[in-house]
């Protein structure tokens, strides 16, 4: 037991990990959560458009990656191979999503701007209310112009100017060639710059928030839903 709480579960690669996993330990779910809750969650944002629908898709994404770590074979990252299932998690609900409309309306073109106003907007601190307001508008109006962007332009952005991935990361998690992720991202950045002004670039980092609070309440259910 001494071994286990003076283990640092961020020296471990992520070979380790993944064994730990295996094993169910607490403590290596708790570290892979945290790093990837909101890499995960701007992906499966990305793609559903709805906090609510995100936030299932990266649990069971979580328990099937879980279910089957033993398939993990390190060809890309633990991070990378996460995201992947985060993404076809979230694609798969879409298409059901879709099939659902058709069949309650036959005549209906599912047209994904109907989500765009259910953008997530995570707490801002600040000593002074006039910065909080600003900060708040700015993440709006970058969240809103994402939001517009066609579906596969929009995944790539947020994995590459969002979550910092590299090509080869992105393309590894999408399952495209790096070619396809250069130049889907090149056309979400040229229809970006012709809605935001380029001051407002900069502020990319703060945008769809999930951290503090909302990282902590993902990993203590996916805990829970495993059942350790």
């Amino acid at each position: 037991m001494t071994a286990r709480l003076k283990r640092d579960y961020s020296a471990l690669s992520d070979s380790e990990l993944a064994r730990l996993l295996a094993a169910r330990d607490v403590g290596a779910v708790r570290l892979v959560t945290s790093r990837n809750n909101q890499r995960l969650f701007r992906a499966a944002w990305s793609i559903l458009k709805d906090r609510s629908d995100a936030e299932d898709a990266v649990q069971a994404a979580y328990l099937r990656c879980f279910a089957s770590i033993d398939g993990f074979r390190g060809q890309a990252s633990l991070s990378t191979w996460l995201t992947r299932i985060a993404i076809n998690e979230a694609l798969g609900r879409l298409r059901t999503r879709r099939r659902r409309q058709a069949r309650f309306d036959p005549d209906a073109v599912v047209d994904l701007t109907e989500y765009r106003e259910k953008l997530m907007g995570g707490p801002v601190h600040s000593s002074a209310p006039d910065a909080e307001l600003a900060l708040t508008q700015v993440r709006s109006l970058l969240e809103r112009a994402i939001g517009e962007l066609p579906e596969a332009f929009r995944l790539v952005f947020i994995l590459r100017d969002v979550e910092g991935m590299s090509v080869d990361e992105a393309a590894a998690a999408l399952d495209v060639p790096p070619a396809t992720v250069k130049t889907r991202h090149l056309r979400a950045r040229r229809r970006l710059q012709e809605a935001l002004a380029p001051e407002l670039q900069s502020a990319l980092t703060g945008t769809f928030p999930f951290a503090g609070a909302d990282c902590e309440a993902m990993t203590a259910s996916v805990i829970a839903r495993i059942g350790i």
